[in-house]
């Protein structure tokens, strides 16, 4: 089966960086619901479309089209006594919203003289990142994964 709309593709993936570091990879396969459900990167999704089990995709994607441009507006410092303490190093994160309410997960970059400096974009923001995807499996989706748009059971989202 060809990886189509509304279906379920699972895959093994690694994630590099400009300079080739692997930044992440999968152990285990990993399945997401194909079809423009924004399961997976647009431009991955494309260049999976028509693809079949066995086969490997190997694309750059450039900030816009990963983690994002880096924004040094979401870089902010506040005082520590605003953080639980028993969690306050760098490396800890906390979720907070933004002036139109979205949720985003700041990362403590430095605690100092009662100050935390928090940065809420994505690690990998306003990196070249090389996308590198095997696809082990293709299925047809169920009602029910198409109805919630993503993936149901193994590999995928439970309720």
């Amino acid at each position: 089966m060809q990886v189509s709309m509304n279906t379920v593709v699972t895959m093994t993936y690694e994630l590099k960086d400009a300079d080739g570091v692997v930044l992440e990879s999968s152990e285990q396969p990993v399945a997401y619901l194909h079809g423009g459900y924004d399961n997976i990167f647009p431009k991955v999704e494309e260049a999976m479309h028509g693809k079949n089990i066995g086969d490997t995709i190997e694309l750059a994607l450039e900030p816009a089209d990963a983690f994002g441009e880096y924004d040094a507006e979401l870089v902010q410092i506040e005082p520590a006594s605003a953080f639980p303490q028993e969690n306050l190093k760098e490396g800890s994160q906390f979720e907070g919203e933004d002036e139109t309410g979205e949720v985003i997960l700041y990362t403590v970059t430095n605690v100092a003289d009662g100050k935390v400096v928090v940065d809420g974009n994505h690690p990998w923001a306003g990196q070249r990142i090389i996308f590198k995807a095997t696809i082990k499996d293709v299925r047809s989706a169920n009602q029910e994964e198409v109805t919630h748009q993503h993936v149901h059971g193994a590999g995928g989202h439970h309720h």
